[in-house]
């Protein structure tokens, strides 16, 4: 038998049961499989500090000699009954022992099928019940097994020790400074801290934070910065009060979508980490922050939710992979700092929306494959320092960009104007093509109006798409003309 069949035969259904299926799978790999990737990914939360030796021990000591009988047990079952048939079967047992013009003998031999089908439910419910209370015990264990750790590496310094025990004692605990204690593994107990305001866990070795902080409904400032955390827990989403919190310089590969649950969060710092993306429904929920900083990781797009920010005055995304821009950008109107820098060949374009964040008084686009920012440039009346360096620039030339904010929206307004002259003297010569005099005026003027309102999709500058497609600068009528 190949071992993939052996691990077919051994293990029943174990997805219902993750810590049971990871730890019987460390306690012989060779009859049982590991639990699938998705259900490592559940794990990973609750049981941080499974790879570790001493407290794996301590669970597959906990395994019962009796496991591989149940789960033989079950496996020869087949499988369990449908609910649907289950539920028929219970009503045609009654029926037929209802009817009276049978004896307990026939009926009992009538409703021998249905008997069967029942019992052979029963069967799996008793079976399966040992496997949920074998998981609720390991779940006990490794809790225990925590705790033993925590005590034989003595991880829980003075400091923390006086802090426990401050609270244990009725006082009043609302600011925790616990930065640089080499912190291993925090507490439990924290979670009990219960009239918390502000907890600073930075420069410290955790690796993972427990499920207990989100215990601290009054916690409205947390500071987890330089870690070594991979992973946040889903139940910092019950931190309904936070409104600072500092991830930055950790192992985080992505942010758990309860965050967005924190909807009283100002400023979010998740800048370097190993971030590829933004959890997708964030801008939902986070309406009331006002500054993020997200540089120096692996970002490729921005989740179109994140124009629902309608607060947010401070954006840092330099130094990631990001492609694009949503074209809606421009509804973050408060938005008075941008950096978009150092994305290198993967920015080429910033759509037209961008000249909608009207209140924009520093803009950093540097380092990146621009050619031309859009003609509506000029509305960046608010626009103080501006950074185009190290981009193949054409418009504005080169020239133009190094000298500053002022110069360039100075160009752009200069630009536009020659434009709307050309789109103008082009509307009349249509209109005395087609011969008609008294009405291409207000034609006309509507067309300009639209052109002044931002359309400049109509000429196909800036990285805008026209009907029709997207053009680049030099497929427009009036970049040759101009």
């Amino acid at each position: 038998m190949s071992s993939n069949e052996n691990h077919e035969t051994m293990d029943h259904d174990l997805e219902k049961f993750p810590l049971l299926s990871y730890v019987l799978h460390q306690f012989n790999s060779d009859h049982h499989a590991p639990p699938s990737i998705a259900v490592q990914q559940t794990l990973a939360p609750s049981f941080p500090l499974l790879s570790d030796q001493q407290i794996i021990s301590s669970l597959t000591q906990s395994i019962p000699t009796t496991i591989t009988q149940t789960l033989s047990v079950l496996t020869s079952l087949g499988s369990r009954p449908d609910p649907l048939a289950v539920s028929s079967a219970r009503s045609k047992i009654a029926e037929i022992l209802q009817k009276e013009s049978l004896s307990p003998e026939e009926a009992a031999k009538e409703a021998e099928i249905y008997t069967g089908v029942v019992r052979l439910e029963e069967v799996h419910d008793s079976y399966e019940k040992q496997l949920k209370d074998l998981e609720e015990e390991l779940s006990r264990v490794y809790a225990t097994a925590v705790e033993s750790l925590l005590r034989s590496r003595e991880e829980v310094n003075e400091e923390v020790v006086a802090v426990l025990k401050a609270a244990e004692s009725g006082g009043v605990v609302e600011r925790i400074d616990l930065s640089g204690q080499e912190l291993k593994l925090l507490p439990e107990a924290f979670g009990k801290i219960v009239g918390l305001v502000s907890l600073n866990l930075s420069c410290n070795d955790l690796t993972f934070i427990p499920d207990a902080i989100s215990k601290l409904k009054k916690l409205e400032e947390l500071d987890v910065s330089s870690n070594s955390l991979e992973s946040l827990p889903d139940s910092i989403g019950m931190l309904l009060n936070l409104r600072i919190l500092n991830v930055t310089a950790n192992n985080l590969t992505s942010l758990p979508e309860s965050i967005g649950h924190c909807r009283s969060l100002v400023e979010l710092d998740a800048s370097f980490n190993n971030l590829a993306s933004l959890p997708t429904n964030i801008g939902y929920g986070l309406q009331n922050l006002e500054r993020l900083s997200i540089h120096l990781n692996k970002i490729r797009y921005f989740p179109t939710s994140i124009i629902e920010m309608r607060s947010l005055k401070y954006l840092d995304a330099h130094m990631n992979e990001i492609h694009g821009i949503p074209n809606s950008f421009g509804r973050l109107t408060r938005l008075e700092f941008l950096n978009l820098s150092s994305n290198f060949n993967n920015l080429m374009t910033v759509p037209d929306s961008i000249t909608d964040l009207i209140n924009l008084r520093e803009l950093d686009l540097s380092n990146n494959q621009i050619q031309a920012i859009p003609d509506s440039f000029y509305r960046l009346k608010k626009l103080e320092k501006l950074n185009l360096d190290q981009n193949p620039l054409e418009i504005p030339s080169q020239e133009v960009a190094k000298q500053g904010a002022e110069a360039v929206i100075e160009f752009m307004r200069k630009r536009w104007a020659v434009i709307m002259a050309e789109e103008q003297q082009r509307i009349g010569v249509e209109a005395e093509r087609h011969g008609d005099e008294n009405g291409w005026v207000s034609w006309g003027s509507s067309m300009v109006t639209n052109l002044v309102s931002g359309v400049t999709q109509t000429i196909g500058f800036g990285g805008g798409s026209a009907v029709g497609g997207d053009k680049k600068p030099a497929d427009s009528y009036f970049y040759h003309q101009i």
